[in-house]
């Protein structure tokens, strides 16, 4: 079993969970109707910071163990 295209499925679905996590926060900021709300609002943000410190933990493995690699963009030759 390859593990690349598997990493590459983690990494969108953590991105896709952090973006719901977003649009929720927002909705019941947005409708800011009393106490639950503010309780929601503040379950939402936490998800989705535990949500990118684990995306940056899977990025960090997967570099580690040479399953993503990083690259640059190639500087232009002057004329």
């Amino acid at each position: 079993m390859q593990l690349g295209p598997l990493i590459w499925v983690l990494i969108l679905a953590t991105l896709a969970a952090i973006v719901v996590s977003l649009a929720s926060g927002l909705f019941h900021l947005s409708r800011g109707r009393g106490e639950e709300d503010s309780r929601k609002l503040a379950r939402a943000l936490t998800v989705r910071i535990t949500l990118s410190l684990l995306l940056f933990a899977l990025l960090m493995i997967a570099w580690y163990f040479g399953l993503i690699s990083p690259h640059g963009v190639e500087p232009v030759a002057p004329h």
